[in-house]
């Protein structure tokens, strides 16, 4: 059977084990807070972006995760800048052509403020700017994703979290903390 852990990764830590070539400068890696042999990551998260990231030990499963080509929804928090117009959320509906070629559609909804934990630093507050958050879920998985089509529509990413990938979701999940699937 395979082993699958939920992990909710915290700003600033990167989706590997280790980090080569940073002496100098070490930053955050899983296994500051993993320590399970043999299990790897099935994708990635940026390290500016936090939330549900599943690790296996199955490569099988892993790639199933990973791979765009079995259309696994993922699904994110979105805090982005400005308040989103009707015409930007269809254009992330339809799907919007990226430097790397055009985005299968996503599932996009503007949505309250979500309960979620302080970020640590804080997300950047301007007074004379407001923000607002999206639920979008997305069937690829293109590195910067859904950044890059929330920045093409004039809606600039404050906060990322991905909340879900398929059915696994970061309900319960405190962040640096992680439980078996």
């Amino acid at each position: 059977m395979a082993r699958v852990i939920l992990f909710n990764k915290p700003f600033g830590v990167l989706s590997q084990f280790t980090d080569k070539g940073n002496a100098d400068t070490p930053r955050a890696t899983l296994s500051d807070f993993i320590d399970v042999p043999g299990v790897y990551p099935a994708g990635r998260l940026d390290r500016d972006s936090e939330g549900l990231l599943v690790l296996t030990d199955d490569g099988r499963l892993q790639a199933r995760i990973a791979s765009p080509k079995f259309k696994r929804p993922k699904t994110y928090l979105v805090q982005v800048e400005g308040t989103p117009a009707t015409d930007q959320l269809e254009a992330l509906r339809k799907g919007v052509t990226l430097k790397d070629g055009p985005t299968r559609p996503a599932r996009c909804v503007a949505i309250d403020p979500p309960d979620l934990w302080p970020r640590i630093p804080p997300v950047r507050f301007r007074k004379t700017v407001p923000d607002a958050w999206l639920e979008m879920t997305i069937t690829e998985g293109r590195n910067r994703q859904v950044r890059r089509m929330c920045a093409h529509v004039g809606l600039p990413c404050l906060r990322l979290v991905r909340w879900s990938v398929g059915d696994w979701t970061l309900d319960g999940i405190a962040p640096g903390k992680w439980r078996e699937a």
